[in-house]
């Protein structure tokens, strides 16, 4: 069933964060913090730079590398959402015609080298993304944000609206299989079968929360969220923080793309 696989993909990016490798094992504020850094480098470039964006390439590259990620699952979260980024910078060649480089004849304008830029940005950033929550879980950067200062309040409500999605997902998934199994061929799957789905969706996923808060509360919930799970900075957060933040300030502020060029012309 189509939902099924929907709901128990949900759920593998999660899954992955318990895996066991290098990269797994730092400290969730060292990977959120290189992260953000990651993500403030590549946004900060202008609009026309595209050449310089190539070596960003690295960083998720080393990722998917030593934490063991799958680069296919990752790419098609990136490109379910990248029709956002596309319908975005679209337009940037009907309004931006000024004329900019010339390849064999070819002229490309200024447009068409911001939106190739801008999607270039998208795609960076969005991976960049997703190999934190890959690496880390979405538990495991509220943690970081609560250890940052982040008021607990706000840390509560990050993880409930994640857990319950999930929570969400399930109930519609009993839903729909309970509508499939009373449906032939098309019954069921009219506008009004439609509308009353969503309605008991909604009464479920209602009474299932108030069920879920009282048993917290009965368990001594008080807003603050704690983990038995010990967290500090070892030597290997020192590290990859410290050459992470290096070499990205250097490629931030040094033409290596065409440094690689000029030698090259040089050389041959």
């Amino acid at each position: 069933m189509r939902f099924d696989n929907a709901y128990f993909n949900l759920g593998y990016l999660d899954t992955l964060s318990y895996r066991d490798t290098i990269i797994h094992r730092l400290d969730p504020r060292t990977k959120l913090m290189a992260t953000l850094f990651f993500i403030v480098t590549v946004v900060s470039f202008p609009m026309y730079e595209v050449s310089g964006l190539l070596p960003f390439l690295l960083f998720p590259v080393l990722l998917f590398s030593l934490a063991d990620i799958p680069v296919k699952f990752i790419m098609k979260k990136v490109l379910l959402v990248s029709t956002f980024a596309f319908f975005i910078g679209i337009f940037n060649p009907v309004f931006d015609r000024q004329a900019m480089y010339v390849f064999y004849g070819v002229t490309v304008s200024g447009g068409w080298v911001s939106f190739l830029s801008i999607m270039i940005k998208f795609f960076l950033t969005i991976t960049s993304a997703l190999l934190l929550i890959a690496t880390t879980s979405f538990p495991g950067i509220c943690r970081a944000l609560q250890k940052f200062g982040i008021p607990d309040i706000f840390i509560s409500q990050l993880l409930f609206l994640y857990r319950y999605i999930f929570v969400l997902a399930e109930e519609a998934m009993k839903v729909v299989r309970a509508r499939d199994i009373r449906s032939f061929g098309k019954r069921g799957k009219e506008m009004t079968a439609f509308t009353g789905i969503v309605g008991t969706l909604f009464l479920r996923t209602v009474e299932r929360a108030e069920r879920i808060y009282q048993a917290m509360l009965s368990r001594g919930f008080s807003g603050a969220l704690h983990t038995a799970k010990p967290y500090g900075f070892t030597g290997a957060d020192a590290v990859f923080l410290t050459i992470t933040v290096t070499v990205l300030y250097l490629l931030r502020v040094h033409d290596v793309v065409g440094a690689m060029g000029r030698l090259s012309i040089s050389i041959f």
